[in-house]
């Protein structure tokens, strides 16, 4: 069932109420809240006129909702955020000179991917969609949860990843390759970057489907009953953590610049969303070129015939390489998601986390 007028109004105020007060809440306690990495992407300027404009959208959504008798209450949390992000400052909040501290919660990046992810594929996932779908689906929640974890903890991720990646790829340094590698042109190494990730996570990806105790932390993953632009944020921290040094490993191991590696670290943010996404569009013969929705979708497919097949992430090649490329040439999409058990997966994110550790029990409450 598609999201309707009715519920659009009051949901959006609420979400953009909320990031309208976070986002305060980073300008008061910036060496805290936000990534030094990430916040030389953006400039304040832009981070205050991003407020202003989901503070205004937020009010103006909300008093719209009450008006009209759409959702009350949950128009009445987009104001309220909103009001009390005006009263803590708003716009004209002001901020000393950002400190130093080892880690930070990375909230500006969780706020502003957010924002801009749901801007595009919400309108995207709407006209385009493969199956009619709402945005607020079930386990929408759940996902955002898992969204948000994955954002806020951005720096704890890499500290974990980039301490177990340095300190093998110290122990195995191959000064001759990494020298060749080094010489070649950037757009080049990428490429190569692109190969050599994505063939070391399908070799992961793969013993994730098949080793019993891998597979409880991938099957966070699998559980999704719907694919769509936020059901890819749905990962375990610890698989996080284990396909990140995995990915992470080669590149560093071999050498790539920081520019390659960089455009590598991109690409992998937007082709995992767009992966995921319900998008239905027919993209012909670039199917088999670069991982797309169809070819990702028939991986989640809640079929016998797809538990073992497209592990890739990026390149296809990979996949026949390994001879588990697998694509339907009629066109034709996956009718179910999730994982073939479903009774082995709790709902919410506190259960799953803990599930994998539970030794494979059974669930009342599950992803149904």
């Amino acid at each position: 069932m598609l999201l309707t007028h009715r519920l659009f109004l009051p949901y959006a105020s609420a979400l953009l109420g909320l990031l309208s007060l976070l986002a305060v809440l980073c300008f008061h306690f910036p060496e805290l809240l936000t990534s030094k990495e990430f916040r030389a992407v953006y400039g304040e300027q832009f981070a205050r006129n991003l407020l202003l404009v989901g503070l205004v959208a937020a009010f103006v959504l909300g008093t719209l909702a009450v008006l009209r008798g759409h959702g009350k209450r949950v128009a009445l949390v987009g104001v309220g955020s909103a009001t009390l992000a005006v009263l803590l400052g708003g716009t004209n909040v002001q901020f000393d000179a950002i400190g130093k501290t080892p880690y930070s919660l990375g909230l500006d990046w969780f706020l502003i991917s957010l924002f801009f992810s749901a801007l595009v594929f919400v309108p995207l996932e709407h006209y385009l969609a493969r199956r009619r779908l709402s945005p607020l689906r079930p386990g929408w929640r759940t996902d955002v949860a898992y969204f948000f974890i994955s954002h806020v903890l951005v720096q704890f991720i890499l500290i974990l990843v980039t301490a177990s990646t340095s300190t093998i790829a110290g122990l195995a340094a191959f000064p001759a390759l990494k020298a060749a590698i080094q010489s070649l042109p950037v757009w080049l190494q990428f490429l190569l970057a692109v190969f050599a990730a994505d063939m070391a996570q399908a070799l992961l990806h793969r013993a994730y489907h098949n080793v019993p105790w891998l597979w409880r932390f991938h099957a966070v993953h699998h559980s999704s009953r719907e694919m769509d632009w936020l059901a890819g944020s749905r990962i375990h921290f610890v698989e996080i953590v284990l396909t990140r040094s995995a990915v992470l490993l080669p590149l560093l191991v071999l050498g790539f610049s920081t520019a390659a590696v960089n455009a590598y670290v991109i690409m992998v943010g937007l082709q995992a969303v767009v992966a995921h996404a319900n998008l239905g569009i027919r993209f012909g013969w670039l199917e088999y070129l670069v991982v797309l929705p169809r070819y990702h979708h028939w991986h989640h497919a809640r079929h016998k015939d797809y538990l073992d097949v497209n592990y890739a992430i990026h390149l296809p090649l990979v996949d026949a390489l390994m001879g588990t490329f697998k694509l339907p040439k009629d066109g034709s999409w996956p009718e179910e998601y999730g994982v073939m058990k479903l009774e082995t997966v709790p709902n919410g994110i506190l259960a799953q986390h803990l599930m994998p550790f539970q030794g494979g029990r059974k669930y009342d409450d599950y992803v149904a």
